[in-house]
């Protein structure tokens, strides 16, 4: 039965310790082959003047956002075409990678490629999934696309996954894949794709 004693200055909200836990059981499990029921994760509160560091007592840090969170706030952000307030959650290295192999670096030329594939588009998200790879978060997000074609013609139910990098808080990088090409690359396509049909890129 693993047993981890995680020492905190006092300070972090419930929500906070409780995303810890969680964080340190998945880490847990990732390595040794324990029942999630069986990891047991305490945290120990220490007040400010009884931890020091280099001869200093030290506050308590900021908590950090959930990666999966800024994901989800900046896809909303682009939904309502609120270019300014999807920009406060990416990095000056943002790059983003849409099916067709469509590489761009500016929200704008997002906005100008999407206006010539379809009128509008609105995700409806299923599931959200966050792993590591070192200090980077990865989210993976998927769901279904439903919209309107260039011609009028309405698409529901057309699948996507979106893969994001961040690295600290801000979001470094995103990859899309959905079926929608075959909804609009297919004459006398009904309104919603056939079940089974593969992912474009």
């Amino acid at each position: 039965m693993p047993v981890l004693n995680v020492s905190l200055i006092k300070g972090y909200d419930a929500k906070t310790r409780q995303a810890l836990g969680e964080s340190l059981t998945s880490a847990v499990l990732q390595v040794i082959d324990a029942a999630p029921e069986a990891i047991v994760v305490c945290i120990n509160e220490l007040d400010e003047q009884n931890y020091y560091r280099g001869g200093q007592a030290r506050r308590a840090g900021l908590a950090k956002a959930a990666p999966m969170e800024t994901v989800r706030a900046f896809l909303h952000a682009m939904q309502d075409r609120d270019l300014a307030k999807a920009r406060t959650y990416l990095a000056p290295e943002f790059k983003m990678t849409f099916p067709g192999d469509a590489t761009m670096t500016r929200l704008e030329d997002l906005v100008e490629f999407s206006r010539l594939r379809y009128r509008f588009v609105q995700k409806t998200f299923e599931s959200f999934d966050t792993s590591w790879k070192g200090d980077v978060a990865v989210v993976h997000c998927h769901g279904t696309l439903n919209g309107e074609a260039l011609d009028g013609i309405p698409f529901k139910g057309v699948r996507f996954i979106d893969r994001f990098e961040l690295q600290g808080t801000l979001i470094v990088r995103q990859q899309v894949w959905n079926d929608l090409a075959i909804f609009l690359n297919t004459p006398g396509q009904s309104s919603t794709p056939a079940s089974g049909a593969s992912a474009t890129r």
